[in-house]
């Protein structure tokens, strides 16, 4: 156990400096002679529910310490298909960030899914010499920034993520890799996605509000894969509203202009971890000048005792334990990219 529990907490806590302007996170840094295990559980979870966002510095996070400080807050973790990933725990699933230089725009973790993680945990194992930082930004103070016709807009619509589906996924959620239309129809009730053909391909859909109610507030917050799949990948359509028209590039643009205005830097020193709530705040990066010298450990995870999701399947099987969604099986010597 890396952090106190309620019986054994202290009195006090380390130093915690509330968010300021420019500084949206809670900063906690020890006091003198104060360490990790100075840190209470019950403590943290409110000033995480009430913010967001915390950054620990100066406690010298490890690799071990990391595991169990996430885990004292999550009941399950999931593993992040995106590529180039270092597996740093295979029996936990603590990952590298994405390898590269480029800069990352905002986004929540695996949003282009329907499990994406409740919290997010970064640990820097070795900072960049310069540059590399962490950004975030409050999905909530975007849609406060929002012009009120885009908010509005924003406001009434759902989105649809549209993707291809494949045989080893086909089997995972429906048991067969070559489903009748009967079944596509009618997936079991613990599978996120609805199934169809296009073009006489298979392939996945979920849906999601434009804007949403995070976990720990009734206040709309903007935390969606628009900004990266816009501005980094260059899809234009994905997602799109669930009437499957494309969100007008004026809407977007209003977003990242409020998010830019918004976003704070977060300059990684050895030992420091940020925790996130990935259902409020989204998170990118700025590019980085010596990719091979930055090593930032993650952890996605799904918080005990979680607010039910009205989004999500009944009983998902990424709340029951370690998840690792179904990858596509390639040919030998082959790279598969998601």
């Amino acid at each position: 156990m890396v952090i106190a529990s309620n019986r054994q907490a202290r009195v006090s806590m380390p130093e915690i400096s509330p968010p300021l302007p420019g500084r949206p996170y809670v900063l906690i840094t020890p006091g003198p002679g104060e360490g990790v295990g100075d840190l209470a559980a019950d403590a943290v979870l409110a000033l995480y529910r009430l913010h967001g966002a915390i950054l620990f510095r100066g406690f010298d996070f490890d690799l071990p310490a990391f595991r169990a400080f996430a885990e004292t807050f999550c009941s399950s973790s999931v593993f992040n298909d995106s590529p180039d990933r270092l597996l740093l725990d295979d029996e936990n699933y603590i990952q590298s960030v994405n390898g590269g230089a480029d800069p990352f725009p905002l986004h929540p973790e695996l949003s282009r899914e329907p499990w994406k993680p409740d919290a997010c945990f970064f640990c820097c194992l070795n900072p960049p010499r310069m540059a590399g930082e962490t950004t975030i930004c409050d999905g909530v103070a975007i849609v406060d920034a929002l012009p009120a016709a885009v908010r509005d807009g924003l406001a009434s619509r759902r989105l649809i993520y549209v993707q291809p589906a494949w045989p080893e996924l086909l089997n995972y959620w429906l048991g067969t890799a070559t489903p009748a239309a009967a079944q596509m129809a009618r997936p079991p009730a613990g599978c996120p996605y609805r199934f169809f053909e296009v073009n006489g391909r298979i392939v996945r859909a979920f849906s999601r509000p434009a804007l949403h109610r995070p976990m720990f507030t009734d206040r709309l917050a903007f935390g969606n894969f628009l900004l990266f799949s816009r501005y980094y990948l260059g899809r234009s359509g994905f997602p799109a509203f669930d009437d499957g028209a494309r969100v007008p590039d004026a809407w977007v643009e209003a977003v990242k202009v409020a998010s830019d205005r918004l976003t704070a830097s977060i300059s990684w020193r050895k030992g420091d971890l940020v925790m996130l709530d990935n259902t409020r705040v989204m998170h990118g990066r700025n590019a980085i000048v010596d990719a091979d010298r930055r090593l930032i450990a993650s952890y996605f995870g799904y918080l005990k005792d979680a607010p039910i999701n009205p989004e999500e399947p009944p009983d998902p099987p990424w709340r029951r334990g370690a998840f690792r969604p179904p990858q596509p099986k390639a040919p030998a010597g082959a790279v598969v990219v998601t």
